[in-house]
């Protein structure tokens, strides 16, 4: 038999953080996984934004 998939692993999502304020039309989301018991904190990583055409800082968001 297949194992059960863990509680732990959720699917978030990951939006732009210096668009915000930039005035620049467009929302940069990403999504991904995270296991909650070794990341309990939010996520931060730096992704690409092709709506500003370059790497900047992407929270996790509810």
């Amino acid at each position: 038999m297949a194992k059960k998939k863990s509680a732990a692993r959720q699917v978030i999502h990951l939006e732009c953080t210096e668009q915000r304020g930039s005035g620049v039309p467009g929302v940069s989301r990403y999504t991904t996984q995270k296991n909650k018991r070794n990341t309990p904190k939010r996520m931060e990583l730096r992704k690409y934004n092709p709506f500003m055409r370059k790497v900047t800082l992407h929270r996790e968001v509810k």
